[in-house]
């Protein structure tokens, strides 16, 4: 089949690296455009711009698709079918009736669970057990298309954001393949039960309670982690807590119970395994420690 491509973070480039191995014919892929960043400020194409470059894929890179000169330009590609992948932007129902299959869009939730922009940090966050990908052909609703195919995986007690997202990522890059071979989509409506929304995550969200419960705090950090990072202060400064453990001791909350970053909670405590200052990189927490030690009694905040 003729595929057009769409993706944007690190997250769709193992999609679109599985698409091509695996022989497709990726007509076009489309990208969010160049953003400035760094020091000057230079654009920086995409992930997934620079992965189609190195392949030798024409890349596209519409500011969205309100124009008619885009949507005729998408429609010249003749493509059987769009996969999209986190995206970025969203795509019109006259895009989307284009390929002569569909889009088919890879969604790194057990959906109609964690609908939106953020279901991986949430389903951590949130506490649940499992979470996986499904490929959903697409309409005009907020991930509310029929289900074509779906994977689970168990979430662990050490999963971060970045581990899970790279296991999802994996995940997603198998189960599109398997769909794309079959050539026929066979989907299924997706349940009204249990419909559950991921909003984008709140810079706000990511300040330490610590009087709230010590699973609670875990789940924070690990699903912050490592973007954009829970965060804390300690002596006077922001410092982001990217990883952690629950234990059962207990003290007055935000205490330092010991000099290696056991830290009491509302109920139970945390001890903070991964740590990073500011204009620092992270580093694992006895690293830290003998340059910035925190000795039992100290209270963040």
């Amino acid at each position: 089949m003729r595929i057009v491509f769409m993706g944007t973070p690190d997250f769709s480039v193992n999609v679109l690296e599985a698409l091509h191995s695996a022989g497709h014919e990726i007509v076009a892929v489309y990208s969010q455009p160049p953003r400035r960043a760094g020091r000057g400020k230079k654009a920086r194409p995409s992930p997934v711009q620079k992965c189609a470059e190195g392949l030798g894929l024409e890349v596209f890179t519409p500011l969205n698709f309100k124009e008619e000169s885009d949507r005729a330009a998408f429609a010249t590609h003749e493509a059987d079918v769009a996969v999209v992948v986190a995206y970025g932007l969203i795509l019109p129902q006259s895009v989307l009736d284009i390929p002569s299959k569909g889009c088919l869009n890879i969604h790194a939730s057990l959906l109609p669970r964690w609908r939106g922009a953020a279901p991986i940090q949430r389903a951590i966050m949130a506490g649940d057990e499992k979470t996986g990908v499904c490929v959903m052909q697409m309409e005009a609703g907020l991930d509310t298309g029929p289900v074509i195919a779906r994977r689970k995986t168990d979430i662990s007690e050490d999963d971060t954001a970045a581990s899970l997202h790279d296991r999802l990522a994996e995940i997603g890059s198998e189960l599109i393949v398997e769909v794309l071979n079959k050539r026929k989509f066979n989907a299924e409506l997706q349940s009204e039960a249990g419909v559950t929304y991921a909003a984008k995550i709140d810079k706000a969200e990511a300040k330490i309670n610590w009087s709230q419960p010590a699973e609670t705090i875990d789940r924070q950090i690990r699903g912050l982690s490592p973007f954009p990072g829970a965060w804390c202060e300690m002596k006077g400064e922001r410092v982001k807590l990217l990883g952690s453990v629950v234990t059962s001791e207990s003290g007055p909350a935000g205490e330092a119970l010991d000099n290696k970053f056991l830290i009491a909670c509302g109920q139970g405590a945390v001890r903070l395994t991964k740590l990073q200052r500011a204009g620092k990189g992270p580093m694992a927490a006895d690293s830290f420690a003998r340059g910035f030690p925190l000795f039992q009694g100290e209270k963040l905040g």
